[in-house]
């Protein structure tokens, strides 16, 4: 806690494990995207990495849009880290913590300013010398997800990504999913505003643009992304012949919550992105996928 200015500690509870254990450093730095916006982020990177190292980097996006990433401890981004790979967490517009104006920047205009302010940190990262730009990755899950995708349509340098619980026929979700209220409030009903729609749904209709192998992740059961999202996606990359692999967690919701699952889905990260990244992968033989 911050008590009169300063730092305190209030429990060791964790102590033993951490002696144990070598956690990446954690530090912000900020980027200006094409337009001039100045965006917040974090940046892991590796326990004992040189100052001066070029790393491999996994851009990894919150959901929400309405959230934040922050210095809480962030469990992705470490087992990256300990891979060997610098991690960027980027506050795009759509963020919370800097006001309702920037949350609301992206009204309606999805995957637009968001792309935008993620493009422009990689563009930071490897113009200071952080990141190697001949390795680049991206991931994230639900708008982390949805963004991955707008991403890789947009800009052809990842060499690996993993979609989670995204979609991008954004069409084809009206009706299906928890957000009518708000695709009504934002886009309108699309029989009156088809444009809208096909707008924010450039992935899907621009498929033949994306050359990034991906990794499609979701739960059976998630009625706030469902799985056609990604299904749709998969089954685009895998007729245009981009690798890409679908799995689906059964029984589970938008949140990943068996442990056995979760492990998969962390090991499922971890080999996809060092197959095509060149870097270690998890010897552990993983359950059948589609």
């Amino acid at each position: 806690m911050i008590e009169n200015g300063n730092v305190r500690k209030l429990t060791d509870i964790h102590s033993d494990l951490m002696k144990t254990k070598s956690v990446a450093t954690v530090e912000a730095f900020n980027s200006v995207s094409k337009d001039g916006t100045s965006v917040g982020g974090l940046l892991f990177r590796p326990a004992g990495a040189a100052p001066n190292a070029k790393l491999p980097l996994i851009l990894w996006i919150h959901g929400g849009p309405t959230a934040q990433d922050d210095f809480g401890f962030d469990f992705i981004p470490q087992v990256f880290a300990a891979k060997g790979y610098a991690v960027a967490c980027v506050n795009y517009r759509g963020s919370s913590g800097r006001g309702l104006a920037y949350s609301k920047a992206i009204s309606a205009d999805w995957g637009n300013k968001e792309v935008m302010d993620l493009i422009g940190a990689v563009d930071h990262l490897t113009k200071t010398g952080v990141a190697d730009p001949s390795r680049l990755s991206i991931g994230g899950w639900s708008y982390g997800g949805i963004l991955t995708d707008y991403v890789t349509a947009t800009d052809a340098r990842f060499k690996a990504a993993a979609s989670g619980a995204g979609s991008a026929l954004q069409l084809s979700m009206y009706g299906s999913d928890q957000y009518i209220l708000q695709y009504e409030t934002e886009l309108g009903v699309p029989w009156k505003n088809m444009d809208r729609w096909m707008k924010v749904s450039y992935p899907f209709l621009n498929v033949e643009k994306i050359k990034t192998p991906t990794l499609y992740m979701v739960g059976e059961k998630d009625f706030n992304v469902p799985a056609a999202g990604g299904e749709q996606m998969y089954q685009a990359l895998k007729s245009l012949g981009v690798p890409t692999e679908f799995v689906i967690y059964p029984g589970q919701h938008h949140g990943i919550s068996v442990p056995s699952y979760q492990k998969d889905r962390l090991t499922r990260y971890v080999n996809w992105f060092g197959k095509y990244m060149n870097m270690p992968t998890l010897n552990e033989k993983l359950p059948g996928k589609r």
